[in-house]
């Protein structure tokens, strides 16, 4: 089966048989998953674009900002925002901009300029050691568009520029210790996100099958 972008869609129909579910769970966005390497063929520019679109404006995405601003406000991980439901606002629109930052550069502008490929590869087999190593090293390693492996500079640059970028909405954090823990976060997030990616559908074909075993 050749590896290939999930067609992009906002409708609510479920993806056939052979194409990744494009919500884990029914919440995280999945656009950037690919079944294989077998048969590999790049992305164009404009389907790497189209990539980062489907996950940056995926009603995933906003739940997504919604508990990080909750997360942040409780923390009160940006004092000048204030208290109360404006301050809500403002973290939520920062959490947003954060996550939409982050995929545009990393799984557009990097890969098209670095020529790499943003999606991520589900190994599929092995144990579970084997492919959670092989989901973490997707975050150090990725795939050129002639399908060597290279570092993921795309991950790593794309991540520090938005960072940099959010320097401007967050006036309380801008200084080095702040953007290293920010820039810690983001690869956080996508390393968790390849984890799920890789074992989501094994999760839910357990269960799918417990669901069909109770009487």
């Amino acid at each position: 089966m050749a590896a290939f972008c999930p067609a992009i869609s906002y409708g609510q129909e479920p993806a056939p048989p052979d194409q990744p579910d494009k919500r884990i769970f029914g919440i995280i966005p999945n656009y950037r998953t690919a079944p294989t390497l077998k048969d590999y063929q790049p992305l164009t520019p404009q389907e790497k674009f189209k990539v980062a679109a489907a996950d940056s404006f995926d009603r995933g995405t906003f739940l997504l900002a919604a508990a990080f601003a909750a997360n942040a406000q409780l923390t009160n991980s940006t004092p000048s925002f204030g208290h109360g439901p404006t301050a809500y606002a403002r973290y939520y629109a920062a959490a947003t901009a954060d996550l939409m930052i982050g995929d545009f550069m990393t799984e557009a502008i990097f890969p098209t300029a670095l020529r790499q490929d943003p999606r991520y590869f589900r190994l599929g087999t092995g144990s579970g050691w084997t492919r959670l190593r092989y989901a973490v090293g997707q975050i150090v390693l990725t795939h050129t568009d002639s399908g060597k492996t290279q570092l993921n500079f795309s991950e790593i640059v794309g991540n520090t520029t938005a960072v940099a970028i959010s320097n401007a909405y967050y006036p309380d954090n801008r200084n080095v210790p702040n953007n290293l823990l920010k820039l810690g976060v983001q690869i956080g997030v996508d390393m968790a996100g390849n984890i799920l990616k890789e074992f989501s559908p094994d999760l839910e074909r357990l269960l799918s099958r417990d669901h069909a075993t109770k009487p």
